[in-house]
């Protein structure tokens, strides 16, 4: 590729192409993230993470200093499926050791929060930006579910 766009790929180059790179220094965490984790540890809610995402997800979320927050990891790459398929939840409540009932799922897709609601879980879709426009409960930010614990 280098070659096609008229760069010389030299060894230096190629190092600093393939060099490890702190997330924390191409990516941010919305404001209300770290906070309202630390207040659900503190109040003693266990978390898990259900994500159509790759193997080194748990890294990432350690480079950002989240990923001391979270039990287990639903991970569509080692599952082998993907939201909504009932693995990727029961993946991470069966983890925990919880029922369904007793866990709340959250996304960005009202579609996949529909999904858990049927499989028995709680759920809330992460509208920053707007209302849903569906019928499922939604939330504007991370910290207004803390009213649920």
């Amino acid at each position: 590729m280098l070659n096609h766009i008229g760069v010389t790929p030299t060894p230096g180059l190629l190092a600093d192409l393939t060099r490890p790179v702190d997330p924390a220094a191409v990516l941010e965490t919305f404001p209300d993230v770290l906070g309202t984790l630390q207040e659900l540890r503190r109040r003693g809610v266990r978390m898990a993470i259900v994500s159509d995402a790759w193997p080194d997800l748990p890294a990432l979320h350690a480079g950002l200093g989240l990923g001391s927050f979270f039990e287990v990891y639903a991970i569509s790459a080692e599952l082998d499926c993907t939201k909504p398929d009932p693995r990727m939840y029961h993946h991470a409540s069966t983890g925990l050791g919880l029922d369904p009932a007793r866990c709340l799922f959250i996304d960005d897709d009202p579609e996949l929060v529909a999904a858990a609601i049927g499989l028995g879980y709680e759920g809330r879709a992460m509208c920053r930006d707007a209302a849903t426009g569906t019928e499922v409960p939604s939330i504007a930010t991370l910290d207004e579910i803390l009213e649920l614990f």
